[in-house]
């Protein structure tokens, strides 16, 4: 994510995409943020055994709900990240939706609360994850 959304919004400099607005000062702490949590998130998903989910590996696995909700948490918060460090006016969403003017009148200043939103629900996402959790098992050498 966050070379994708890096590159894409112009925060990682490029020759093929541009940027009419610049970048302001939060930009780049969301991107990075929200890729780390979104990062771990995904880390969450790997397991050392695969299994499907309609098959638990034991009787202690048969409790767990399926993983629909941080999915989609996950899902969002990374599209809010998209929305929230991208360029106002470069957005074809929100130029369809607004017009340029409206776009910098409307969209932008919103775009901080789109931030927020985005490191909420990544981080939401990653904590529901992760409970539960005590320990990563460890492979012991033999």
């Amino acid at each position: 994510m966050t070379v994708v959304v890096g590159f894409v919004t112009v925060l990682i400099p490029n020759s093929l995409f541009a940027r009419d607005i610049e970048p302001v000062w939060w930009n780049y702490p969301v991107w990075l943020i929200t890729s780390a949590l979104t990062g771990m998130l995904a880390a969450t998903y790997v397991r050392a055994e695969p299994r499907t989910m309609h098959e638990p590996a034991s009787d202690e696995d048969a409790d767990i709900p399926p993983r629909r909700r941080e999915s989609r948490m996950g899902m969002a918060g990374g599209v809010l990240a998209w929305f929230a460090v991208g360029c106002p006016v470069c957005n074809k969403i929100a130029l369809l939706a607004f017009g340029y003017t409206g776009a910098l009148t409307w969209f932008a200043p919103i775009q901080p609360f789109l931030a927020l939103g985005a490191l909420v629900l990544t981080l939401v996402a990653l904590l529901y994850s992760l409970r539960g959790q005590v320990v990563c098992p460890v492979p012991q050498a033999s």
